[in-house]
């Protein structure tokens, strides 16, 4: 370890005086290399966590879609920021930190890296990332992805380490800072471990997000995306719509419009391109959500659909007569399980929503737009999506607040995280 952690701090000495263009030139190289590899990626994450192939392939493609972004924006978002005050001169800057630890998931094993990784080295740092123990392949091919790209040895480094030994990493004095994505236990346990040395850390953790449909919504729309908000990925997702709100005039029809799509959902091979739900990234995951089901239906719970499990594939499944004291509700549920809700008015739908230890994201589906703009601050998340589901974009800041973590990553504020915003101030 001490080994890395020397070759990455070398590596920083002269990353961090590289000019910014030379590193945009490396992050557009290496979006070429990408994309010539996209089928071995692809089919690298499906092999190790199951994902269908079309779901993988869509994946690289974002990952590539961070680099443009970042590619073509990184200069105008990195210069000096002048300020007017009582100076003859008074500007802000942003510096790299140094070397900064990436925790990173299972679930997105290529684009969550990218989030983190690619704004952070464009500013200068260099990363060094543990992966989850459950996509080696990927967390290896990520590495030789950069070095392919010509980027300087060290720049990204993959560490070959068990989760037990994270504290110590984030101890050495060396690493400047922490990004997590990753469960509410790993979350507070690195935050933890970076209070203690008074280091940065950014945390991105649990969701459960709520879907909610007024009276007055395009139902076959909010059908639709409700499809896709919770069974992309076969739910594996932390800003995946987990409870399902419904007015109570529509709430009949809407589930079983719902119910209809997802029973004709495509099970199977993940690696065949019609496979639209595949198994889960390990059988231990299946068996806790398995779990959290049957406690809901011994609370209460109907199952209208799904509801069985066999190894590591679980059926896409449909709760109602849900309570927030049910598990479905107030717990993250990682995997294809809806829990649906009926609503009287939206006030009701908003305390609902809230009534959460999480804070990710929110979804509405309504015609009367400027009525929920109007109360958009009455919603505790860190996003809130009118008319569609919610999802990460380049081009939008991420992140959550309670239990679903601290800081933001993408667009400005992910390429700021990690800098030292360096206030000058000159007098002639």
């Amino acid at each position: 370890m001490q080994t890395k952690i020397n070759t990455a701090q070398e590596a920083y000495g002269y990353w961090k005086a590289t000019s910014l263009a030379m590193r945009i030139e490396q992050v557009q190289e290496l979006k070429k290399v990408l994309h010539h590899n996209r089928l071995h990626y692809a089919t690298l994450i499906t092999q190790e966590m199951g994902k269908p192939i079309t779901q993988s392939l869509a994946e690289v493609d974002k990952c590539g879609l961070l680099c443009d972004y970042y590619a073509q924006n990184a200069n105008t978002l990195l210069q000096p920021k002048h300020i007017q005050t009582e100076a003859d001169e008074s500007f802000v800057t942003y510096e790299p930190l140094g070397v900064i630890l990436g925790v990173m998931p299972w679930n997105f094993p290529f684009w969550q890296v990218f989030r983190f990784a690619i704004p952070t080295i464009l500013a200068g740092n260099v990363v060094m990332v543990k992966h989850a123990s459950n996509v080696p392949q990927s967390a290896e091919n990520l590495e030789a992805l950069f070095l392919e790209s010509d980027f300087p040895i060290g720049v990204y480094q993959n560490l070959h380490l068990s989760g037990d030994k994270v504290a110590e990493v984030i101890a050495h004095p060396e690493i400047k800072a922490i990004s997590l994505t990753g469960s509410e236990a790993a979350g507070s346990a690195v935050a933890a471990q970076a209070g203690k040395y008074l280091k940065k850390s950014l945390l991105e953790l649990g969701g459960s997000n709520a879907f909610i449909v007024c009276k007055d919504a395009d139902l076959d729309k909010a059908v639709a995306v409700a499809v896709n908000a919770r069974m992309q990925n076969a739910g594996q997702s932390c800003i995946a719509a987990k409870r399902f709100l419904i007015q109570k005039s529509v709430f009949d029809i809407f589930v079983e419009k719902y119910k209809t799509a997802i029973n004709a959902l495509i099970c199977g091979d993940p690696l065949n391109t019609a496979t639209q739900i595949g198994p889960l990234a390990r059988i231990d995951l299946a068996e806790d959500l398995e779990k959290q089901v049957r406690q809901s239906v011994a609370m209460g719970a109907k199952v209208i659909l799904g509801g069985n499990r066999k190894e590591a594939f679980y059926e896409p499944t449909i709760l109602t007569d849900v309570t927030p004291e049910m598990p479905v509700f107030k717990e993250e549920t990682f995997g294809p399980v809806a829990a649906i809700i009926s609503f009287e008015t939206l006030n009701d739908a908003i305390a609902l929503s809230n009534q959460s230890d999480f804070g990710l994201g929110v979804s509405i589906f309504t015609q009367d737009i400027n009525h929920i703009k109007n109360r958009i601050d009455e919603f505790h998340e860190g996003a809130v999506f009118i008319n569609e589901m919610v999802k990460s974009d380049p081009r939008l800041p991420f992140g959550g607040i309670k239990k679903s973590g601290y800081g933001r990553e993408l667009a400005e504020e992910g390429l700021k995280e990690f800098v030292n915003i360096k206030t000058v101030v000159i007098n002639k």
